[in-house]
């Protein structure tokens, strides 16, 4: 019971806002159906229908489209590549790709702090146990090169990085010059392919993706061949070392 009393005590602060936000999600029916909506969008992977739905804000879209990509870091599953296409879409594709960035950069540091305040269980009921886990496995191989590896492949999510980055013993800054650093390429491709996206250009965009995918994944596999190659001949000069 101590025990108990002790944590509400210490962590008052961090549970009042989380507590906060859920009442606004459950309590303002507003709040409640567009986050829902925006959820639905992201999960369909649909650029045409999140580049209606961020244009039916009038004036605020662009504020919008920045809150969608907060949201968008929360849920680490979901794609943010798809905000990124309906940015360059509606606002040109330097616009966009510096609203992306810019959101994409704030919703990093979110997933950083919350993680670094909430701890390890909040963040695998927002993704997943076994995620975090390959995440974790996955940045104590390549530290910081996780960022840069992990902001250019489309299909896997960088916020669970960011989340696993937020568990370590990591500072901030280096962790948020890493990720604008490994984030500021991917951004300017995807936004002025995004600027292109109509009609059957789709099939080439996603093609176009795959082989992105494809060829840093190569480049990460060779890196993971190149480590293991080196460990046994790292492993037999200790030993010859010991030996003498």
């Amino acid at each position: 019971m101590i025990k108990i009393k002790a944590f509400f005590k210490s962590n008052l602060g961090k549970i009042s806002a989380v507590l906060l936000v859920v009442a606004i999600y459950l309590l303002v029916p507003a709040v409640k159906v567009n986050v829902n909506q925006a959820i639905f969008i992201l999960q369909n992977v649909d650029v045409d229908l999140a580049r209606q739905y961020i244009l039916g804000f009038g004036v605020w879209a662009p504020v919008v489209s920045f809150l969608l990509m907060m949201l968008q870091s929360l849920f680490a599953p979901l794609p943010a590549f798809i905000i990124t296409f309906a940015n360059a879409a509606l606002f040109g594709w330097v616009k966009g790709a510096i609203l992306s960035w810019s959101s994409a950069m704030a919703g990093a540091a979110l997933c950083f702090f919350l993680a670094k305040y909430l701890g390890r269980d909040f963040v695998e009921k927002l993704s997943s146990k076994s995620a975090v886990q390959m995440i974790d496995d996955f940045f104590k191989n390549y530290g910081k090169y996780a960022i840069l590896i992990a902001r250019l492949l489309p299909f896997i999510s960088f916020d669970i990085v960011s989340y696993a980055a937020g568990l370590t013993s990591m500072r901030f800054w280096p962790f948020f010059i890493a990720t604008g650093i490994g984030q500021l390429p991917a951004t300017i491709i995807y936004s002025y392919i995004g600027s292109m996206l109509t009609g059957t250009a789709r099939t080439f965009v996603m093609g176009l993706l795959i082989l992105f995918a494809v060829s840093t994944l190569v480049f990460l596999l060779k890196k993971v061949w190149n480590d293991k190659a080196k460990n046994p001949k790292k492993k037999k000069e200790e030993n010859i070392i010991e030996r003498t």
